[in-house]
């Protein structure tokens, strides 16, 4: 397994995560990543938390936050060139252990309908499909 280092996000990595997100293709038209990862930071409910690889380049993210009941995972994400070395799953646990320090019990993530090939990755680490619907309301104009 190769090593990573697992740190909370700076403002300055600000660049290098939006682009990450954007090459493992979790980025929508209506989502401005680098607006994602300020909000997240500046939140005191929120987190960004980055992978390190040996020579200190990011390769690996995963947003985190709860809204005082349950636990969200967002922008889960490892380098293309580096998935399959258990970076995702390395973040994934970084997240549960934030949410776990906060004292939330329950942790839930969305999967968009066009990336279903991680609901597998996901189900791997203990995730189950729960039935629910997700209503949607648009706060300000979509861009």
């Amino acid at each position: 397994m190769l090593p990573l280092i697992i740190r909370n996000a700076s403002t300055d990595d600000e660049p290098r995560v939006a682009e990450l997100w954007r090459e493992c293709g979790l980025v929508a038209s209506y989502n401005d990543p680098a607006a994602d990862f300020r909000f997240a930071l500046a939140g005191e409910a929120s987190d960004v938390l980055v992978g390190q690889d040996e020579a200190g380049h990011v390769v690996a993210s995963v947003m985190v936050g709860h809204d005082g009941h349950r636990g969200w995972l967002y922008y889960v994400a490892a380098d293309p060139a580096a998935q399959g070395q258990g970076f995702g799953r390395r973040m994934v646990e970084a997240g549960e252990a934030w949410l776990r320090e906060r004292g939330v019990v329950k942790l839930q993530l969305l999967v968009r309908e066009t990336n279903t090939k991680v609901v597998s990755f996901y189900e791997h680490l203990g995730f189950e499909v729960a039935p629910r619907t997700v209503m949607a309301k648009w706060l300000i104009e979509t861009p």
